[in-house]
């Protein structure tokens, strides 16, 4: 039997997005028990399909570096896996480049795949493994 590839997703603590900001108006209608809700459905879908899938939350950057560091650190991911909500939300941006070094430092074996939404990190990590 082969080894599930192991993926990494990170994203952003629901809980800590404040979606009435105008950053968030590509979203309409979006709350952190959606986005919970669609994160913790890919982690299934991914875990069905065969892969590991672990959830790594990070906060909004004053902890999101040593918190994707210290998830690496726990086994080597085959993928890693960005969500949209770091890459896409401009005020994020600077949080994006810094959790792309970050894994680029600390897992350089591991492909790096985007979503578009917490819904699509299966389509995502299929591009790659």
């Amino acid at each position: 039997m082969t080894q599930s590839k192991l993926v990494l997703i990170v994203g952003l603590q629901p809980d800590l997005i404040d979606f009435s900001e105008p950053d968030y108006a590509a979203y309409p209608g979006m709350t952190a028990s959606k986005v919970t809700a669609g994160l913790n459905a890919d982690v299934e879908s991914l875990n069905r399909m065969g892969y590991s899938a672990t959830l790594c939350l990070t906060d909004l950057g004053e902890t999101s570096e040593a918190t994707v560091a210290a998830a690496l650190a726990t086994q080597p991911y085959d993928c890693v896996m960005i969500g949209a909500g770091v890459r896409t939300i401009g005020k994020n941006f600077p949080l994006f480049e810094k959790l792309v070094n970050v894994v680029h430092q600390n897992a350089p074996q591991a492909k790096i795949c985007f979503n578009t939404g917490p819904t699509d990190s299966l389509a995502a990590v299929q591009r790659w493994i």
